[in-house]
C-alpha cells in the first residue's frame, strides 16, 4: 500500500480560511449560525472554522459534535462498543442555520445518517454541508455546499484526512495499491 500527500498543512489551513469566509458571505453574517462536526474528524474542522470566523467577525459561533453510529444503514454489521462517540449540541437547533462539517464526502451515506440524526434534535432553518475533501462516487443525491478540495479517486483508492488534534499532524493522503 502506498500513499501520496495531496494536501499539506498549509493547504488545509488555506482551504479552511477560504471556506470560513464563504460561510459568512453566504449566510450574510453569523446570526443563528451553528457548526455541527461529525465525529471524529469533522469536529476539529468545525472548531477551527468557528475560531476563524470569531477572529474576523468578532462573533462566537457555537460548535456541536454529532455521532451517527445509531443512524447508519449498516448498523447491524458494526461493533458499536468501539465506535460510539459523544453527541453534544450546545444550543437548540430549531430555526438555526446549521453547517454540518465532515472530513470526506464519498458515497453520501454518512451525511444521510447525519441528517436523520440532526432532525431528532429539532427543525433547523436550513442545513449546509462543508467537507474538506469531496472524492466523488456518490450513491445518494447529496452534494457539499463548501468543499476544501475536490479529489477524484478510483473506487479502489482511499482518502485519509489527518488532523493535529487526533493524528498529530495536518495532511490529506491518497492511499492506493493493495488494501486489506
Amino acid at each position: 500500500m502506498s500513499e501520496k500527500i495531496i494536501m499539506s498543512e498549509t493547504e488545509i489551513k488555506r482551504a479552511l480560511t477560504r471556506i470560513a469566509h464563504e460561510i459568512v458571505e453566504r449566510n450574510k453574517g453569523c446570526e443563528d449560525l451553528v457548526f455541527v462536526g461529525m465525529q471524529t474528524r469533522g469536529l476539529p474542522l468545525a472548531q477551527r472554522l468557528a475560531a476563524q470566523i470569531e477572529a474576523f467577525e468578532a462573533v462566537p459561533v457555537p460548535v456541536g459534535s454529532l455521532d451517527i453510529s445509531f443512524y447508519r444503514d449498516d448498523l447491524a454489521s458494526l461493533d458499536l462498543r468501539h465506535i460510539v462517540q459523544r453527541t453534544d449540541i450546545p444550543v437548540h437547533i430549531s430555526g438555526k442555520r446549521l453547517v454540518l462539517v465532515d472530513d470526506v464526502l464519498f458515497t453520501g451515506r454518512s451525511i444521510r445518517a447525519a441528517l436523520d440524526a440532526l432532525i431528532d434534535f429539532g427543525r433547523p432553518r436550513d442545513i449546509q454541508l462543508m467537507v474538506l475533501v469531496d472524492r466523488g462516487h456518490r450513491q445518494l443525491p447529496i452534494r457539499a455546499d463548501y468543499v476544501g478540495k475536490n479529489i477524484p479517486t478510483s473506487i479502489q483508492e482511499d482518502i485519509q484526512v489527518r488532523l493535529k488534534e487526533i493524528d498529530g499532524r495536518d495532511e490529506v493522503a491518497l492511499i492506493f495499491g493493495e488494501q486489506t
